[in-house]
């Protein structure tokens, strides 16, 4: 008899087998305390989320992972066709106030970013996540051509409104999706592929900006206009392809709740989670979540639209086509290195990336302070797309990685919603900073805030770094079962 038998006498590891497999399929309580980090007695803390994934350079580029890039694509090709001309629209063709343009930057960001904290909660607590994807891509890509029909600004920042409404209803419960899709050491490349293919569209827009612009003898409204084909293909892309990752886990749980195994289990009894109370939206995300989501909402404090900083390039180059040019070869720096940086962030740790992000956009605006030159412009964009693709992905990589899997939707909607609200004062004082004392002033405060977000990551360092991957009570992925486990070290 060898030691497993001595440990597990005859009969005891078939009763123990189907003892666990009708415990798999049977509704867990809610837990206990609401303030429980772990989830621990969700179901979804429990189950794997998504098949094992492939191996090599497709490793994390699962079917839910490659469907939402093509998405974003598509909706960021519409999008940034007018980002680096929206500002210059509602100043030189609506005769809006630099201040007032300011504000509407601001609120385009900030005044639905609460939305953002809401559809996280949402994510959490329905059983299909790609309603309010597909809604909220919906709701941004139908909006934008109507800014080609605008005559007033009010009504312009209406529809500016309601396009950042479709932004926040969507980012929460699509990053939870492409977190549930892969395995936690390929997370962060997972994020830099989606980021890659959204950066690849907010290329291309540009392109077709000018091409629309060089045809139509620099008509602002027809390039509005012409952003309704690329929303139209990502809604297809959407609604033909999207499935949830954590919908077939579920289905996969019923069936196996009607497998035999499970009938013979018939004392195993479901206990019942409807008396639990369910946790406060803003508990059980630990203390490692909340000290990222500090540094990262300072950042964001300084982190003012960009669209400051194409009203800049455009004083430079004298040239309005200048300017999405310009764009152009930013996202394309972003595009290439947000995969092999977000991949890179898994074998070194998030923390290392997300410092030399912070690093290049404290110097990237203060090189902007002292920018006079046309070719200026073109050297700080493209170490500015060097920290978009340090940080943007590997940000979100690490706020799911700091939370257990049934709190990702609701991480994602607090740490998107506070980064996002403070996008309305970081634009009304980039604007009156700019009014009052010149650009100089506005890319000074972004340099230093960038600065203290930076310090304030290093301080905080040895608090931030205990990073287990996957979360302890998480169980092991299916692909990273098959893998050496990530490192985990400068986490």
């Amino acid at each position: 008899m060898n030691q497993n038998d001595r440990q597990n006498p005859p009969g005891a590891t078939d009763m123990t087998a189907l003892t666990e497999t009708a415990a798999a399929v049977v509704s867990p309580p809610a837990p206990s305390d609401p303030a429980d980090p772990t989830g621990a007695a969700d179901a979804d803390a429990r189950a794997p989320d998504a098949p094992p994934a492939k191996r090599g350079w497709l490793g994390g580029i699962t079917r839910t992972v490659l469907v939402l890039g093509g998405v974003s694509l598509f909706t960021d090709m519409s999008s940034e066709m007018i980002m680096p001309l929206r500002l210059i629209f509602f100043v030189q063709v609506l005769n809006t106030p630099l201040a007032l343009a300011g504000l509407i930057e601001g609120l385009a960001e900030g005044g639905t970013s609460l939305l953002r904290i809401v559809s996280g909660r949402v994510a959490d607590r329905v059983a299909d996540r790609r309603a309010l994807v597909v809604g909220g891509y919906g709701v941004s890509n139908l909006s934008k051509p109507l800014l080609a029909l605008v005559a007033t600004w009010p009504v312009g920042l209406l529809l500016v409104l309601v396009d950042r409404t479709g932004k926040a209803l969507r980012g929460s419960p699509r990053d939870a999706m492409i977190a549930d899709a892969v395995a936690p050491d390929q997370r962060g490349k997972a994020f830099g592929f989606h980021r890659s293919a959204d950066t690849l569209g907010a290329a291309i827009g540009p392109l077709l900006a000018i091409a629309v612009l060089a045809t139509t003898a620099g008509n602002l409204r027809a390039v509005f206009g012409w952003t309704l084909l690329p929303g139209l293909l990502s809604l297809i892309v959407a609604v033909a392809f999207l499935r949830d990752p954590r919908r077939r886990q579920r289905q996969r749980a019923m069936a196996d709740a009607q497998s035999p195994a499970a009938a013979a289990a018939p004392f195993v009894v479901a206990p019942a989670a409807q008396s639990q109370p369910a946790p406060r939206i803003w508990r059980g995300l630990g203390a490692r979540f909340w000290l990222f989501t500090v540094i990262a909402t300072i950042f964001a404090l300084g982190n003012s639209s960009d669209a400051f900083l194409f009203l800049r390039t455009e004083g430079l180059e004298a040239s309005l086509i200048a300017v999405p040019l310009v764009y152009f070869a930013f996202n394309m720096i972003y595009t290439v290195l947000a995969t092999p940086l977000g991949a890179l962030s898994d074998r070194i740790g998030r923390l290392p990336m997300l410092a030399v992000g912070y690093g290049a956009f404290a110097l990237v605006y203060l090189g902007w302070t002292q920018a006079k030159a046309p070719w200026h412009a073109w050297a700080l964009f493209a170490v500015y797309g060097v920290y978009y693709a340090a940080t943007d992905g590997v940000a979100k990589a690490f706020v799911t990685d700091l939370v257990p899997r049934a709190r990702r939707g609701t991480a994602m909607g607090w740490f998107n919603g506070l980064t996002g609200v403070v996008a309305l004062p970081a634009n009304i004082a980039a604007a009156w900073l700019w009014a009052q004392f010149g650009p100089g002033a506005t890319f000074a405060l972004g340099a230093w805030l960038g600065a203290v977000a930076l310090g304030l990551l290093i301080a905080w360092w040895p608090w931030l770094r205990p990073n287990p991957v996957p979360w302890p009570q998480d169980p092991p992925h299916p692909a990273a079962a098959e893998r050496p486990a990530a490192t985990t070290a400068a986490r």
